[in-house]
């Protein structure tokens, strides 16, 4: 038998969860209040994805939300009930990446967690206060620079998330590189761990391919100090996930989960995708008509102005990843095909859950086997 709390803490910058999970922020739309304050509940760290906040939080409220408005409404609301909870933000999202930034901070955030590119500039865009500061990174390097880098902001991680190839959404790996064995998790892990060791030993979370209990405890005896997890929310009763993208991830199987590359994201990285999605099969077969009028992933044309997007000219390269990832969270669906996105595991989900069952199953509040005993044992003598 295990104790209550089967996992150890996660203690971030002055705040301490009582599970060492944190939930991954899927955008656009899956990651919202209600999933972080479920999540926050049940002693993890909730995270809401900032990805299209401004619409989605005017649809459903009925009252305009600029990207400010909708960070610190949503953050306010997936704090409401208590726990830790915060908000990803991609630096890919441009034009909108400061306002969420600034409108989390005032929020009273707990933790921004921020990827999909380099951070570089993150500690400068307000003072944070009480809010953790945790740049995603997939390779040593990186964290190196984002620590060299912030050291001259005045200011050092609280903590870092290494993501492996295996997670679902944009991947920070060249596309030939998804497959090298020096490129795995395990692999990745010492060298990230020596690096926040040098730079004063802020706690290292693991994120992709993690799924179940197992997968926790061997990275926590390998010495991570917690995990990310997106998957295994996408599938639960709290996911904004529309029911139709629930079920798709349910009916998937191992072949059906592909890294997306011509067609890709508009944002150049590689994206993993479900094959089935309408809108990527409409992008194979270049069905789809270019438009872009979303724009959360325009980059600056040559007079500096947010303008240009893969997506909006051509249908051959890059599906449109804002238009697409809306509708998987039912926010266009009557005029979008939807475009899901789900982890290398994903094939292994076979039903809707309840993010306090999924809790209760991941701490080992159910029944577990006789080498998950072994290895809590060890985890807990590590920590003692």
């Amino acid at each position: 038998m295990t104790t209550e709390n089967s996992l150890p803490p996660l203690k971030i910058k002055d705040k301490t969860a009582k599970i060492c999970i944190i939930q991954g922020g899927m955008g656009v739309g899956v990651s919202l209040s209600p999933l972080a304050s479920a999540v926050a509940k049940e002693g993890g760290i909730g995270i809401v994805s900032s990805a299209a906040l401004d619409r989605l939080v005017t649809k459903r409220t009925g009252k305009a939300h600029n990207t400010y408005e909708a960070a610190f409404e949503e953050i306010s609301l997936a704090k409401a009930n208590g726990g830790i909870a915060g908000i990803n933000i991609m630096v890919a999202l441009g034009r909108d990446y400061e306002d969420s930034v600034k409108g989390a901070i005032d929020a009273g955030a707990d933790v921004i967690i921020s990827g999909g590119g380099l951070p570089l500039g993150l500690p400068g865009v307000k003072k944070p206060g009480d809010t953790a500061l945790i740049p995603i990174v997939s390779s040593a390097r990186a964290l190196e620079i984002i620590c060299k880098k912030w050291e001259r902001l005045g200011y050092r991680p609280d903590a870092v998330v290494l993501e492996g190839p295996l997670a679902g959404g944009h991947l920070g790996f060249r596309f030939e590189e998804l497959g090298l064995e020096s490129n795995r998790l395990e692999n990745l892990f010492p060298l990230i761990k020596e690096v926040s060791l040098h730079h004063g030993g802020f706690p290292v979370i693991v994120a992709g391919g993690i799924f179940d209990r197992n997968d926790i405890l061997k990275f926590l005896k390998m010495g991570a100090d917690g995990v990310q997890m997106g998957t295994r929310f996408l599938v639960t009763e709290e996911s904004s996930a529309t029911p139709a993208y629930k079920q798709s991830v349910i009916n998937a199987k191992k072949e059906d989960i592909l890294v997306a590359n011509k067609p890709g994201s508009p944002c150049g990285l590689p994206f993993m995708v479900l094959r089935q999605s309408p809108m990527f099969v409409s992008a194979l077969e270049a069905k789809r008509k270019p438009r872009c009028d979303k724009g959360y992933v325009l980059t600056k044309n040559g007079d500096g102005q947010y303008a240009k997007c893969m997506a909006k000219d051509d249908n051959t390269a890059s599906f449109c990843i804002c238009n697409g990832l809306l509708s998987s969270a039912g926010y266009n669906p009557q005029t979008e095909e939807p475009l899901y996105t789900v982890g290398v595991n994903g094939y292994r989900v076979n039903k809707i859950v309840s993010t306090k069952d999924l809790f209760d199953e991941l701490t080992g509040k159910k029944e577990f086997t006789q080498k998950d005993s072994d290895l809590y044992m060890d985890i807990q003598a590590q920590t003692l």
